[in-house]
């Protein structure tokens, strides 16, 4: 049975090593590495990750589970206005998380998913999200004259352009970032449709 505490303990590792991740990259992240930056003995370390493959897919499915929570909390009913705001949020986001957005940055298979157990690579399945992402454009296509592809670039492919330049110089993401997103969403999703009536 996983205790509270075990639980914290087991969330300490993983914060460790997604520090780690994005001070020293990939190869910093090693069960004893991470033991020694927390303090812990290895023992107590393995005890909660049995090998390097379970903590890299725990520092996945956390990132990864807390970014989509709040990002559907951002775009609330999906609008426009929403999508414009989850799109700068995710700026936000990557700005007051900047180590998490480095693991984001990164992509699942810098984390070696097919070492991953079984269950793990199943929580990491995308399908899920795929659907998600195809009913909220659906929800936005009878809101603006925007296509669905133009949809889909301001919500999944906009702001991760624009964050990228900063955390790949490890920079967190700033205020002209935001600006930059924001306009460029809503010029895309704010567009009138320009058929003339018949």
């Amino acid at each position: 049975m996983v205790t509270v505490a075990t639980a914290r303990r087991a969330s300490c590792v993983v914060t460790v090593a997604v520090a780690l991740f994005a001070e020293r990259g990939i190869r910093a992240v090693t069960l004893s590495a991470v033991a020694e930056s927390t303090g812990a003995s290895n023992g107590s370390v393995y005890h909660r990750f049995p090998d390097r493959p379970s903590l890299l897919a725990a520092m996945w499915l956390r990132t990864t589970g807390r970014f989509r929570a709040d990002y559907r909390v951002a775009l609330g009913e999906p609008t426009v206005e929403g999508a414009i705001a989850a799109a700068v949020w995710v700026v936000r986001w990557c700005r007051d998380n900047r180590a998490e957005a480095q693991v984001l940055q990164a992509g699942i298979r810098a984390f070696g998913p097919g070492d991953w157990s079984a269950v793990a690579r199943g929580h990491a399945d995308e399908a899920g999200t795929r659907a998600e992402v195809r009913r909220n454009i659906h929800a936005l296509a009878g809101e603006t004259a925007a296509g669905p592809d133009q949809i889909a670039f301001v919500m999944l492919d906009l702001p991760i352009a624009v964050v990228r330049r900063s955390l790949q110089a490890g920079r967190a993401p700033g205020g002209r970032d935001a600006a930059l997103v924001r306009g460029i969403a809503a010029a895309v999703l704010q567009q009138q449709d320009s058929t003339p009536a018949r």
